[in-house]
Formats: C-alpha cells, sequence, structure tokens
C-alpha cells in the first residue's frame, strides 16, 4: 500500500513555487538535446567568435539563431600540414652581397649630382663591351683609367670604338631591343643605373671589393657590414691611404687578429690568400683592368675563396665589363623563366642534389648567346622582370 501511493506522490505534477514578491516564477525550459559536440571544439568556436568582435554563443541561442559553421579540427590539422611541407625556393644572394660588394666605389671629382644646373657632368671616354670600363684603384691609392687599355690594344693609339662612356648604356638597350623587340617595355620601364654615364663614373678598389665579396659570404647585409667596419678598425688609419688596408699590410697579420673582427677561421685565410696575391704581384690591378673576359676570370676564380659567382658579380658590377653572364644566379634563373613564359610558380626543384632550377644553363646559355656582348645588362633586365631587389647595386 505504501509503494502505490509513493508511485502517485511522485506521479503528481510539481506545483509552481512562490517567488517572494508573490508572483509566479516562470518554469525551467526543459534541456534541448543537441548533437555531440566535444568541449575542445566548443571552447574553439567561442574563442574565435569572441576575439572577432561577433555574438557569442549565448546570444545567438537567445535569438534563436544557428551557430556560424565552424572548420572541423581534423581539416585544420591537415591544411596546417600541408602549408607546413611546402618548402619556397631559396633567395638568391644578389642584393646585399652585391650591395657590400659594390659599396667601395669612390665617386670621381667630375661626377655629376644629377641636378639641372650641375656644370660638372660624368667625363665622357672611350667604352667597350670586353673591356673594364670603371676606373681602378691601386692599393697605394693611384687611379688608373680604362681609356687607357684600349690605347695599348689599338697600334694606332686609337680607340678601337666609338662606343663612349655616354653612349654605351643607350646602344646596349638598343642592342637588346633589336635582338628581341619584346624586351622593349621592360628596358623603357626600368634604366640601368650600373652601365649609365653616372655608374661608369666611380671608381673602383678592386681588393676591397673583393674582400668585401668574401665577407658577404653566408651572412645577412647588416652581420656582413658590421664585421667589415670592425675589419677596418684592426689597422691604423694612417696606414690604409685609399681608406681601406692595404694588401701587404692584410697579407702578414696573423689569422688570430683577423678573427677578432668576426670572421670564422676559413674567411680569415681567404682574405689572407686574397692579400698576399695582390702583395706578391701574382694578381694586379693592371692586370683586372687590361685582360680579356677570360683572362680575368681565370686569375681570380683561382684564389681560394672566391666562387664563379662572386667572380662574375665582381666583374659586371665591379669592373664595369658588359658581357658577363651568370647562369648560376637564382634570380637569372627565375627570371629568364618567366621571360620564356613560364608560370614559376608552378617549376619544382628539379635540379640534382637538391638544387633549384627554373631553368638548365644550357637553355640560358643559348638563350643568351643572342644578346651578346651585353649579356651583363641582358641579365640586370632579368632581375628586374621577376622584380629582384637590386635597389642595394643602384644606390653605391
Amino acid at each position: 500500500m505504501s509503494l502505490r501511493r509513493s508511485a502517485r506522490v511522485q506521479s503528481k505534477p510539481t506545483p509552481e513555487k512562490e517567488a517572494p514578491n508573490g508572483s509566479i516564477a516562470e518554469k525551467a525550459a526543459p534541456t534541448k538535446k543537441r548533437g555531440r559536440k566535444t568541449k575542445a571544439s566548443e571552447d574553439i568556436a567561442s574563442t574565435t567568435i569572441s576575439q572577432n568582435g561577433e555574438p557569442s554563443q549565448a546570444e545567438l541561442d537567445s535569438q534563436n539563431m544557428p551557430p556560424p559553421p565552424a572548420t572541423p579540427l581534423n581539416k585544420r590539422r591537415k591544411l596546417a600540414k600541408k602549408d607546413s611541407t611546402s618548402k619556397p625556393p631559396p633567395f638568391t644572394p644578389t642584393p646585399s652581397a652585391i650591395g657590400l660588394m659594390t659599396s667601395t666605389s669612390n665617386l670621381g671629382q667630375n661626377y655629376s649630382t644629377g641636378d639641372i644646373d650641375d656644370a660638372s657632368p660624368p667625363p665622357n671616354r672611350p667604352a667597350e663591351p670586353h673591356h673594364t670600363n670603371a676606373t681602378l684603384i691601386t692599393p697605394g691609392g693611384t687611379p688608373l683609367e680604362p681609356y687607357s687599355n684600349f690605347e695599348e690594344a689599338s697600334p694606332s693609339k686609337k680607340p678601337p670604338t666609338t662606343t663612349t662612356s655616354k653612349t654605351l648604356l643607350d646602344e646596349a638597350c638598343a642592342h637588346l631591343v633589336k635582338a628581341d623587340p619584346a624586351l622593349k617595355s621592360v628596358v623603357e620601364k626600368h634604366h640601368c643605373r650600373i652601365f649609365s654615364p653616372e655608374g661608369l663614373a666611380e671608381k673602383i678598389d678592386p681588393f676591397r671589393s673583393l674582400v668585401s665579396g668574401i665577407l658577404a659570404q653566408q651572412v645577412s647585409g647588416a652581420a656582413a657590414k658590421s664585421i667589415k667596419n670592425k675589419f677596418i678598425a684592426l689597422f691604423p688609419a694612417e696606414d690604409c691611404p685609399t681608406g681601406f688596408p692595404p694588401p701587404t699590410l692584410v697579407a702578414k697579420t696573423d689569422l688570430s687578429v683577423l678573427r677578432t673582427a668576426g670572421l670564422s677561421q676559413r674567411k680569415a685565410e681567404y682574405v689572407q690568400g686574397l692579400a698576399q696575391k695582390f702583395s706578391s704581384g701574382e694578381l694586379t690591378v693592371a692586370q683586372l683592368l687590361t685582360g680579356t673576359d677570360e683572362e680575368v676570370f681565370s686569375s681570380l676564380i683561382a684564389v681560394r675563396g672566391l666562387g664563379a659567382w662572386s667572380v662574375e658579380m665582381f666583374m659586371c658590377f665591379g669592373l664595369k665589363r658588359m658581357d658577363v653572364f651568370s647562369t648560376g644566379d637564382l634570380g637569372v634563373q627565375r627570371g629568364m623563366a618567366a621571360y620564356k613564359g613560364r608560370d614559376v610558380k608552378k617549376l619544382k626543384n628539379s635540379g640534382k642534389g637538391g638544387k633549384w632550377k627554373y631553368m638548365s644553363e644550357k637553355e640560358m646559355v643559348e638563350v643568351a648567346e643572342n644578346f651578346r656582348p651585353y649579356r651583363s645588362l641582358f641579365m640586370w633586365y632579368m632581375w628586374r622582370i621577376e622584380d629582384v631587389d637590386t635597389q642595394a647595386v643602384e644606390d653605391n
């Protein structure tokens, strides 16, 4: 009997409770069953909404609005994993390394500022694509003019060409456009200051430029500048007539002293070895001025620590030789691939040994052959096609 009574009592509806003010309190809404949802996903969804300034989950429920769709966690993980495995191509060292290498130049007294009222234009002298067109400074500070090279090559003591430092860039650009009219737009858009009359008026200290190139290897531009300044500070200013320590002084300096400037053991050996070649006369400024492209390249590549890329960049931007072409520069590879109409974003690493290749060296040489004897300028425009930053080169 007691069991039956207790069952009847439990089955009766619960009476409404009276609130303290005498009103009847509302009955609690029945709990609504929802689909299975992990606590982690609810926390992520609510956190995302609050961070974006959108309505919270409680506000959406009160307005009977469905929650915004959330990306499942497993999809997020897959996307993140996919992004992490995609490896971009390595960056070309062109901007910082060349900038440091060419920042050694000094402007001559006749250098024009470019102002309209400047009465001192850059000097106009003979120029020739296969010869050094920059004035070079000896370790003692003596300038060697490039046109003496042309006079030595001519029995009549007259320059073998009518091209001058004032007309060299215009003639080279005209040659590129004639070889391929499709280059006209990029040539007109970008002015190559390097081979302009102002660029050819720069004076280059070869030893300083080559040492700077070694210091810039495998370090950032800021680190290379810091090391270079410390290196210069190792030597008394009165012993450096050009503002940079001469080869004879560097050659007899202990490696341990050179390393205090931040050089690694190997770089210290490279710099000292280069200094020894200059001080012994095995490598001279006159050779760099009067030698053919092949002779200059061979003499520099024999120096320990100078690779093909470093030598090619020095010959192009330091010596201002017009027919230098580098197949190992990644920016040139990428620009040439785009120049030939290929989608460089879809190209993969097809090189052997893990080296990135946008175009084979054989094809690059064949394409560039049409632009002799101005392949240096053609190479510069290949950088411009893919917007490789060469501002460091132009500024210096």
